[in-house]
């Protein structure tokens, strides 16, 4: 390798290779060298006598130097001082980059055993008892759209609130034992294409508080129950009132107008 083979080799003489050259036998692109350029890792070569710039084995040394390393997932702020390091430094760097890398690949890792779990759906944000009721509320026909909601509330509540929702999926299970409360519940549902000022939402709204109502213990707060944050209203809010910015005008008034009447029957239920 004493260089007497670079003319025959590349056709060209002794002066140097071109940019294209220099990052074609690096193994990057002439946008790379550039980027070293700029950033101070490469010396810019003078140009000769027609106007190109010319690279010689130690600009390429060093050019393939820099890719090397920052290949291996050294900053590109550490490179130049890298390669201008002695042995020793040089070494203590590299230790240090590789505890840096380790921790990126423990961190990565991780990241990819939560999304394992989440491909098991459901299963990884509720309990084998929500599943079991979303299913039952599948069985007993209610639209996909509905189940996705309480499937997401009852995600929120989990999160927020699990207390809450062990005693709501308590009440809920006995509800749905009843033909009228899911009667009403499925047409309360289809009235998100009512008009909100339609009769028939006053209407419904009486029927559903009646049915609560019949049976009032399912609305009773279990003995010693404390929600887990002091602002309870904002709790309820976003767990009881979910997807209703986004269903319908008449979905939300339907809401509003049977917590009225709940309350009014004195039932604490929060004001929103």
């Amino acid at each position: 390798m004493t260089g007497r083979m670079t003319g025959r080799m590349t056709g060209k003489t002794t002066g140097g290779v071109t940019i294209g050259q220099a990052a074609a036998f690096a193994g990057v692109t002439v946008k790379t060298v550039r980027h070293y350029h700029r950033h101070g890792l490469l010396d810019e070569p003078r140009r000769d006598t027609s106007g190109y710039r010319r690279y010689g084995s130690a600009e390429l040394l060093r050019l393939i130097q820099a890719r090397t390393l920052a290949a291996a997932g050294v900053p590109l702020a550490e490179v130049g001082p890298l390669l201008d390091a002695d042995a020793e430094q040089f070494a203590a760097t590299l230790t240090d980059v590789e505890q840096r890398l380790t921790e990126r690949i423990d961190d990565l890792i991780a990241r990819r055993d939560t999304l394992r779990r989440l491909a098991d759906g459901d299963r990884l944000l509720l309990t084998e008892r929500a599943l079991a009721t979303l299913d039952r509320l599948t069985d007993l026909g209610f639209s996909p759209d509905y189940v996705a909601g309480q499937r997401e509330a009852m995600v929120l509540a989990r999160a927020l609130a699990p207390e809450f929702l062990d005693i709501f999926l308590t009440q809920l299970d006995h509800r749905l034992g009843d033909a009228q409360f899911v009667d009403l519940t499925r047409r309360g549902w289809d009235a998100r294409s009512w008009d909100p000022d339609d009769p028939r939402i006053d209407e419904l709204a009486s029927a559903l508080a009646d049915n609560l109502l019949a049976n009032r213990e399912l609305l009773a707060v279990p003995a010693g129950f404390q929600p887990p944050t002091p602002d309870a209203t904002a709790l309820y809010g976003l767990i009881n009132h979910h997807r209703e910015d986004h269903t319908s005008a008449a979905w939300t008034r339907l809401n509003a107008l049977v917590e009225a009447r709940l309350r009014s029957a004195g039932i604490p239920i929060p004001d929103q």
